[in-house]
Formats: structure tokens, sequence, C-alpha cells
């Protein structure tokens, strides 16, 4: 009957032998997308950033001042931001498992391993756009700091955990109905504009209001903004059910993944 000093080392071997195996797999995904020339892995989030550029410079050229007491820029970025955050994370799990059956040859790798190299990769890229742009922008006045510096990670990490959950689900859902890839490009597109980054809850009818906030990363996207503009807006959101419903998500992902690495048959 083993004693928990003599399991403890285990587990703690085992992370450590998983956390170099997604380790490897996010420089081999890195090199694989960008290359080795011009820039190569700074294209991590130097990709999202010229996007997010585009988007806050397009915005406030047009003059689109949604509310007025709101700086456009600082609009923009915590939008934009968003959107590539929740967004990208399924596009890249979806139809990851087959360019990568080579490698579950090796025992130690896992479904699970390339879901969370590339949702990691994801996860800096957008992280270090966000963190960029806005000490740019701050540094040219053209927007101010949070007022709630802990607010804003809050809800970035809870916005991470829902698009994290969401991929999941989505890519190993992929994995038996080819359907899923064909749906979430278009869908995706249909759920952005109302994914709170083009508008504040606050804006809408209270009908509006409490429709809504039914998705759950306009609850996060709210809570991002009141801890950058503070009292300046009136946010609504409900983050208990956010919680609830990125639970909801992460266990059924993590179902199927058990079940389709059952079946994966390596090539």
């Amino acid at each position: 009957m083993s004693t928990p000093s003599s399991t403890t080392p285990t587990i703690i071997q085992a992370l450590r032998v998983q956390g170099r195996v997604i380790y490897a797999l996010m420089m081999r995904e890195v090199i694989t997308r960008y290359g080795r020339h011009n820039i190569g892995f700074l294209w991590l989030f130097v990709e999202p950033m010229m996007f997010t550029l585009a988007v806050t410079l397009l915005w406030a050229g047009l003059r689109l001042n949604h509310v007025s007491a709101l700086p456009i820029t600082a609009f923009a970025v915590t939008g934009y931001s968003s959107i590539l955050l929740w967004r990208n994370m399924p596009a890249r799990l979806i139809g990851s498992v087959l360019p990568n059956l080579a490698l579950m040859y090796h025992r130690q790798v896992k479904v699970i391993d390339i879901f969370a190299s590339r949702l990691l990769i994801e996860f800096m890229g957008a992280t270090i756009s966000f963190i960029v742009l806005t000490i740019i922008f701050a540094t040219f006045d053209w927007m101010s700091l949070p007022e709630d510096l802990l607010k804003v990670i809050e809800g970035w990490l809870m916005l991470t955990w829902f698009g994290c959950a969401l991929a999941v689900l989505l890519g190993a859902l992929a994995e038996d109905y080819e359907i899923i890839e064909k749906l979430w490009h278009p869908l995706a597109y249909m759920i952005m504009p109302l994914s709170g980054a083009g508008f504040i809850v606050d804006s809408l009818p209270q009908a509006g209001q409490d429709a809504i906030l039914w998705l759950p990363m306009v609850n996060a996207v709210e809570y991002i903004r009141e801890g950058f503009f503070g009292s300046v807006i009136v946010s609504h959101y409900d983050m208990a059910y956010m919680v609830e419903a990125n639970m909801v998500l992460t266990v059924l992902g993590l179902a199927k993944t058990l079940k389709i690495s059952r079946e994966v048959i390596p090539e």
C-alpha cells in the first residue's frame, strides 16, 4: 500500500514531464506557424497587435463615440482585444488533432497536451498585445491606465477561462463532427457584434440588457471596462453566472476530450 510520501514525488514528476511536453509542443507550434525568419516568434503578439491597432485607428478615425464620456481608443482596445482572446482559441483547436497524430506515438503526448499548448500560445499573444497597446497608448495620452487593475486582471482571466473551455469543447466535438469546423467561423462572426466589444450594456433597453448578459463573454467585457473606466460608466454583469457557464463548458469539454483521447489512433 503506497503512502502519501511515496505518491507525492510521482505526481510532481508526472506534472514536470507534462509541463515539458506542453512546452515542446508550444515551441513546435510557434516555429511551424511563424517560422524562424524575419521576426519569427514575435509574430505571436505582433499579429494581434496589428489587428487591434487597425480597428482602434479605424474607430478613432470615424469618431465612433459610443458613449461621449469614454475615450474611443480605450473602448476599442478593451473591446477588440477581448474578441481576439475568445474567438481565436476555438479556431486554433478545431482540427488540431489530425496534424499532430504522429506525435501521439509518444505515450506522454495526449490530446489535452496539444490543446493546452495551443491555448497557451493564444493566451500569451492576446495578453501581450493587450498590455503593450495599453502602455503605448497611455504613454502618448491616447488613453488612461486602468482605474482598478485587479478588476481588469480578474475579468481578463475569466474571459480566458471562457475561451479555453469553449475551445476545448468545440475542438473535441470537431473530431467527431466535421460540421463544427464549417459552422464555427461564420458563427463567430455573427456573435462578434453581440459580444460587448462595440457597445456597453447600459446603452441597451432593459429587455436587451437581460438578454445580452446570457452571453458569458459580455459579462467579462463589462467587468474589464469597469476596471478601466470606474465610475465613468454603469456596468452590468453577473460574474457568478459566468463562473457557472464556464464550469459547465469545462466539464463538457474535458469529458469529450477524454472520450476522443481513447479513440485516437496515431498514424
